[in-house]
């Protein structure tokens, strides 16, 4: 009997465990099950409106759910619709794919304030996400602090003061693309601890800040050092000196050549959001670095503005039956192996590092190990959720039904844009009613 495999989560961990499994010579059955009737994870919901190229991958991943030896159950939330022991029952090994979908808490005075708002939920918010349909920042403000100094605070700095033109070929909802032209915002912060050497951005990310049509990227001369300094490995060495360079290009102080500005506003740890019960600035420490880590200088200064969005890290959000490292903060698992039959890959295994491809050796990983614990199998698999869903009254979708969603989408496409998102789960399966 094929060894039946339940994956949960259709993310890039998703799909390339499930694409490792199809590629041997095993005889397998998956069954890759998401709670919404869209595929792909944060490629659909994360990578930025405006980098359609890196969007590009879920062709590949397409190619793995029309596979006969797959099928997709979209609109099924585990530990909602069906729990993790009933998934166990059902099918011989279960692997965990769901990322880190979750924010961590900023952790100074006033972070629950209305207009804190964590970079996964308006990354989710200007990419259509439905867990954010009823979500609309407060963006009345002329500035905008980010914390953090990696690619998800760049993308966030970007899409906030790029013109309608530059967002024209982008899938960015019309609705939320026309909210952010209408914003005041003239002036984004982006704050990190340390200093431009440690800053976690890639150089096609940075450089492109140099080439906004209506933004200047701003930066102290003062804080680039002349070469970089460190215990670095030489491709590290590399990727930081080119960043360097680039930065070295950018103005240091504003002209009225653009209207808007990135601060790229290094040396600075947030010590407390300012304000009552709604955001009115932010209270900035500067800081030293000493072997490494930031400190506390004593000297501090503040921003007014009315949205703070920290970008620091991911948080793995568990459902019952998931057990969870209080150190890591990722799933308890044991190189990938969570209990017997019980598997982890990607972000939910080792925490949020890597870009897309850094996935890949994990999903090849849980296959050698499914495959090492399991000869052929003996479970129901799909029928027996098929079942299990039917008894429960559950309305799930498959992949035809996604690519109906797809296809109705990219039919109601603004000129130039590859397709206008549905923002609510409703909506997409009426359209599925509808085919």
């Amino acid at each position: 009997m094929p060894i039946r495999i339940a994956v949960i989560g259709s993310g890039p961990s998703g799909f390339y465990t499930t694409d490792a499994l199809i590629k041997t010579d095993a005889d397998v059955e998956i069954d890759i099950i998401d709670r919404l009737p869209t595929p792909f994870g944060l490629i659909r919901a994360g990578v930025a409106p405006d980098h359609q190229s890196t969007k590009r991958v879920a062709r590949a991943y397409e190619r793995t759910a029309l596979d006969e030896h797959v099928h997709y159950i979209g609109n099924v939330e585990v530990g909602r619709d069906v729990s993790i022991d009933q998934l166990r029952d059902l099918y011989d090994a279960v692997v965990v794919a769901i990322g880190m979908p979750g924010d961590p808490a900023l952790g100074i005075p006033g972070d629950d304030k209305v207009g804190v708002v964590g970079a996964t939920k308006f990354v989710g918010w200007y990419n259509g996400h439905p867990d954010f349909a009823d979500f609309q920042p407060d963006l009345d403000t002329k500035a905008v602090a980010v914390i953090g100094n990696g690619n998800v605070a760049i993308d966030v700095a970007r899409v906030l003061v790029k013109t309608k033109t530059e967002m024209t070929e982008t899938d960015l909802p019309t609705k939320i693309g026309d909210y952010i032209q209408q914003a005041p915002i003239t002036d984004v912060y982006m704050f990190g601890r340390r200093g431009p050497v440690e800053a976690k951005f890639t150089n096609v990310e940075l450089r492109e800040m140099g080439h906004l049509e209506n933004a200047s990227p701003i930066i102290d001369p003062d804080c680039l050092p002349d070469e970089v300094t460190g215990e670095w490995s030489d491709r590290d060495r590399r990727l930081r000196d080119r960043n360097l360079q680039t930065m070295r290009g950018f103005p240091d102080s504003v002209s009225d050549a653009k209207a808007k500005r990135v601060h790229f506003a290094f040396y600075a740890q947030p010590v407390e959001i300012l304000g009552d019960d709604k955001v009115t600035g932010i209270r900035m420490e500067k800081t030293q670095v000493v072997d490494g880590r930031a400190r506390g200088s004593g000297e501090f200064f503040e921003i007014e503005c009315a949205l703070v969005v920290p970008a620091i890290g991911y948080a793995l959000q568990p459902f019952e039956g998931l057990p969870v490292d209080d150190k890591t903060g990722c799933t308890a698992n044991d190189n990938g192996r969570i209990a017997e039959g019980f598997y982890a890959v990607g972000w939910a295994k080792r925490g949020p590092s890597g870009v897309i491809g850094t996935n890949k050796p994990d999903g090849k990983m849980a296959a050698e190990q499914i495959l090492e614990d399991f000869s052929e199998g003996g479970k129901l698999g799909h029928d027996g959720l098929v079942a299990l869903l039917g008894e429960k009254d559950v309305k799930w979708s498959d992949f035809d039904d996604w690519q109906t969603i797809n296809e109705e989408e990219t039919t109601n496409a603004r000129p130039g844009a590859p397709r206008e998102k549905f923002l609510t789960i409703k909506d997409m399966l009426a359209v599925v009613d509808k085919a």
